[in-house]
């Protein structure tokens, strides 16, 4: 009732300022509770949202809000980050000083409490609005096809590519995947998706997912190696790295959904830190975002699932909207590193350069029907939609992955798309923003200087697994 009533009063602010159906929202805000409640009132009144993940740039904020025509933006003073507050309202206003010139409002929810400049007429605090809202908003009636939301993602070229995904069939495929990958029992589970909703797996698997279910959940916000107050003593590299563990503990979790970069990054930090706590109530453990090497698989299971865990390895992108390829908890018998089979429903083959199927060995990866929860376009730009998934293999959708099927039919996919994680970098303002999420770590790793992206990947390290990729 209380997150309806928050839904429901900032829905009556938007409306408020004059936002109606088919209009376009950015977010752009830390992992808080206001977040979702943006994102769902939204969804209410027929106001499709694109939400900026918080550790963009200025001109990463311009590039989405220009493209979508967004009227308001909706951020926060500052988010914590390592315990420190990390600023997003002065990025919001620097992207304004730039373009965006469809943004009528930003609505800023007072976070952190640290200074920040609001300007007249254009700038809103949210618990000033929100406290003058009526809790009372009947949901819009929605057709299946309505756009429910736009995601970016980086693309190959300049300008970023707005995915659009609509509210009848992502929603299905999200409340279908998210109650059988994960073995979902709502009215005793407490699961836990560890990534950020500034990226589809949160949208996906943090919001609509879960709430559709039914199910409590955890949301963080920070990193895993910012302990309790009480811990945070000394020298920072000091500080226990210990905070899904406790997490964890404290709460009951019986689901665990990170990624492999994080799992690296937990075995390069050692046993003893998860060994000192409690991790039985955990059932399913699952993986996303990347591939996962056959080493972090076993150290996963043995370390945080305790030798019992199955482990689902899922593979989909921003494109898809829901799991497409992953083991089903006591149904598949899973391998370490494979994503092993297709989800009911999906139906996916390996073709060769020709695009001729391919039984066994490596080709790539396309999808051969349709699903419910597939993009429905690129926002304003229907041939680039059709030419970057439906041209280079007729009557096929070209995931622009690669995989192989081994002597089992099982999945093990060898690349995700390497030009869209290169040109992430464009986006990246604090190249330290990593450990939610498998993608931005290997963005950050690049970064630094950990990968070389002139020589093929094949680096020797713990954290981003050697990677065998084609270059030229």
């Amino acid at each position: 009732a209380q997150l309806l009533d928050e839904v429901c009063r900032f829905a009556n602010v938007m409306m408020g300022l004059g936002l109606r159906r088919g209009d376009r929202v950015a977010i752009y805000m830390p992992m808080i509770p206001e977040l979702p409640v943006a994102m769902l009132a939204c969804t209410r009144i027929g106001v499709a949202h694109s939400v900026i993940f918080g550790g963009f740039s200025p001109d990463s904020i311009v590039d989405r809000c220009e493209d979508a025509e967004a009227r308001l933006i909706v951020t926060a003073d500052a988010g914590y980050r390592r315990g420190e507050p990390s600023a997003l309202k002065v990025n919001v206003d620097a992207a304004l000083e730039m373009g965006a010139a469809s943004v009528e409002h930003v609505v800023v929810v007072n976070r952190c409490d640290t200074e920040v400049t609001m300007l007249d007429g254009r700038d809103l605090w949210w618990h000033d609005v929100v406290a003058e809202a009526s809790p009372d908003c009947p949901a819009e009636p929605m057709d299946a096809e309505q756009l429910l939301y736009l995601l970016y993602t980086s693309g190959t070229t300049a300008k970023p590519k707005g995915i659009m995904h609509t509210t009848g069939g992502y929603l299905t495929q999200v409340a279908y995947t998210h109650r059988y990958t994960f073995d979902l029992r709502p009215e005793k589970d407490v699961y836990w998706c560890a990534a950020d909703i500034g990226w589809v797996t949160g949208h996906s698997y943090i919001v609509y997912g879960p709430l559709a279910n039914g199910c409590t959940s955890v949301m963080y916000e920070g990193t895993p190696d910012t302990p309790v107050l009480g811990a945070r003593s000394g020298d920072r590299g000091e500080w226990p790295k210990d905070r899904l563990w406790d997490i964890i503990q404290r709460y009951g979790v019986t689901q665990l959904y990170t990624a492999p970069t994080a799992i690296r990054t937990f075995m390069k930090w050692g046993e003893a830190e998860p060994s000192a706590y409690d991790l039985s109530s955990l059932r399913v453990l699952g993986t996303v975002g990347e591939p996962i090497n056959p080493e972090a698989w076993i150290w996963y299971h043995e370390n945080i699932g305790g030798g019992s865990c199955p482990i689902v390895d899922t593979w989909w992108k921003t494109e898809t909207g829901g799991h497409m390829i992953s083991p089903l908890p006591g149904v598949t018998t899973t391998k370490p590193g494979s994503a092993c089979q297709t989800i009911p429903g999906v139906f996916a083959e390996l073709v060769d350069d020709a695009g001729q199927p391919v039984p066994r060995g490596g080709g790539y990866l396309t999808i051969t029907r349709p699903w419910p929860g597939m993009l429905r376009g690129i926002w304003g730009d229907p041939e680039r939609y059709m030419e970057t998934y439906w041209t280079r293999f007729a009557g096929r959708y070209f995931t622009g992955d690669g995989a192989k099927i081994d002597e089992d039919d099982l999945i093990f996919i060898v690349l995700d798309n390497l030009p869209e994680f290169v040109a992430a970098l464009r986006d990246v303002d604090r190249c330290e923003l990593a450990l939610e999420d498998g993608v931005l770590q290997m963005v950050a790793e690049v970064a630094h200087g950990l990968v070389d992206l002139t020589q093929p990947l094949g680096v020797a390290d713990v954290v981003t697994d050697e990677i065998g990729v084609p270059h030229g």
